[in-house]
């Protein structure tokens, strides 16, 4: 037997009860409040053809890296989980079976966010009442696969019942964004915005960097042979990234490094780097100068600037070989801030008209380093708990070392930064518990009043996204 799956109301709130209660009252303010998602990597076809999700195993586990990189830490085979080899070798095909070994693991995220989030899933949208396990696998699986076939389950019918506001996509420069011009004119009123990832076109080290800068030059009709030609083309493609609604662009650097070098500086690192095999050494000054040349260019369009930094990607080199890049293989790594970004903010850090949202994989610099600088310079927010700590703990812990030095208003909310769509009400409900329980604490604590905490909750959930989003 299955043990009952329950959803417990006062979930992630405090255990004293007069906190508790402070808690709870907090969490009817926005317990319903409209989803506010400005950063996420859901599929825009989704929305655009809607059409029916696959079965359970291809929408649920197959995806997911925080699902199958827990898998593989346990000895389950990638090839098990039905997981695409580079080399076309045989897989799992049958989803059913990759279901029940999901199902038979599943205790393995006991404690995890993970679990949160989908025990979340389960209850709310499917009305499953038994944990996941062995003997409950097939019964959740049909009831999954009933569900999916029906049409209040299509794409668009649950961004309407998810309550999304506002959603935002992430594109490559080389991406035609054919799905987002569809939806503009599709006559559906879910509001989906992209936004611009200039990585491919960024990063030497990226796959095939040299044919992508080709082809940067042959989508804009810019001459990217040419440092001048180059910039032209980013400015070209962020004009038409923003006529299908972007407001934000996104750069996944494996550090915060910046740089300004002059212009026959530039010029000829470009010239190093575009002729291909640079050193480490060039590769990282290139992508150091870029994020230089896109905040000034934020400057000019109003686009605000994500920084993602701080992953090894694909560490593990058998994986990748095997089966590609951005397989759960990514780590976290020190990152430096104070002094990598100085070159930025030495330009752009004072200026009131431009936010660069900095996020960051490394704890130990959110009170040392992220804080103090969100703290001072106008330019800079501070993005929410990323990728291994958007979590309980680690939203906890970012609210216990920032907020004290950087406040409130100098961090942007919660985005859920997913492709798991089905995940993202859980996402949001955990956030907004979260932010519930840390501020009934200062509300019990003395430290502010209910009103002033009311009004933080509410902005958390929404409109401090909205404002640093230009949403």
């Amino acid at each position: 037997m299955s043990a009952a799956l329950v959803l417990h109301p006062d979930r992630l709130f405090p255990a004293d009860p007069s906190t508790r209660s402070v808690a709870r009252r907090l969490y009817e303010l926005v317990e319903h409040a409209p989803i506010v998602s400005p950063h996420g990597h859901t599929d825009p076809r989704w929305y655009a053809e809607n059409q029916p999700f696959p079965d359970p195993a291809t929408l649920l586990v197959k995806p997911d890296h925080y699902i199958f990189r827990m898998l593989y830490s346990q000895g389950v085979k990638l090839e098990d989980l039905g997981l695409a080899r580079k080399d076309g070798g045989p897989v799992e095909t049958d989803p059913r079976k990759v279901w029940r070994l999901f199902a038979q693991n599943f205790h393995l995220f006991a404690g995890t966010p993970t679990r949160l989030w989908l025990d979340h899933v389960f209850v709310t949208l499917f009305g499953i009442n038994k944990r996941l396990s062995a003997t409950s696998a097939d019964e959740s699986y049909d009831i999954i696969a009933d569900k999916l076939a029906r049409p209040e389950f299509l794409p668009r019918a649950l961004f309407e019942r998810f309550n999304i506001e506002v959603i935002a996509t992430t594109e490559s420069p080389l991406d035609p964004l054919t799905s987002h011009a569809s939806l503009r004119t599709s006559g559906w009123k879910g509001r989906v915005v992209t936004t611009y990832r200039p990585d491919p076109v960024v990063d030497p080290d990226f796959a095939n960097f040299a044919d992508n800068l080709r082809q940067f030059g042959e989508i804009t009709g810019c001459d990217t042979t040419t440092y001048a030609g180059y910039l032209a083309a980013h400015r070209s493609r962020r004009a038409f990234f923003r006529l299908h609604g972007a407001t934000a662009t996104d750069h996944g650097h494996p550090t915060a490094q910046t740089a300004d070098l002059s212009l026959p500086q530039a010029t000829a690192l470009y010239d190093k780097v575009r002729r291909g095999r640079p050193s480490a050494a060039d590769a990282e000054l290139f992508r150091a100068q870029m994020l230089t040349e896109m905040a000034a260019m934020s400057l000019e369009d109003g686009m605000v600037m994500q920084i993602h930094a701080g992953s090894m990607r694909n560490h593990n080199p058998l994986i990748f070989n095997s089966f590609g890049r951005d397989m759960g293989a990514d780590m976290p790594t020190r990152t430096d801030y104070v002094h990598a970004l100085k070159p930025l903010l030495d330009r752009f850090g004072n200026e009131a008209s431009l936010t660069i949202i900095l996020f960051t994989l490394d704890e130990t610099v959110y009170a040392r380093e992220l804080a103090p600088l969100a703290g001072h310079y106008p330019a800079l927010r501070l993005g929410p708990p990323w990728w291994f700590h958007d979590s309980v703990e680690g939203m906890t812990r970012f609210r216990q070392q920032a907020i004290e030095t950087a406040g409130f208003a100098n961090t942007v909310g919660f985005n859920d930064d997913t492709r798991a769509y089905l995940s993202i009400p859980a996402r949001h409900d955990v956030a907004r518990r979260v932010d519930c329980a840390t501020l009934a604490q200062m509300v019990t604590s003395h430290r502010m009043g209910e009103d002033e905490a009311a009004t933080l909750v509410v902005a958390l959930a929404g409109s401090l996204a909205k404002a640093a989003y230009r949403l």
